[in-house]
């Protein structure tokens, strides 16, 4: 497993920290990858659609 930093704002990560509280996930690390699982998977559900049209989050 490779190490990634990022940086993200301080309102997403309290709303992680909350699901880890919560039980939801054992640690932010395993929140965050389950993210990225969920946002990769997306992504190969769609292959048809328009690529490199993406929905940024704006924060």
């Amino acid at each position: 497993m490779e190490r990634v930093t990022l940086r993200i704002p301080k309102q997403q990560i309290e709303e992680v920290e909350q699901l880890v509280d919560s039980g939801e996930f054992p640690n932010r690390s395993e929140a965050i990858r389950s993210a990225v699982r969920e946002m990769v998977n997306e992504q190969q559900d769609r292959p048809n659609e328009q690529t490199g049209k993406r929905n940024w989050a704006k924060v």
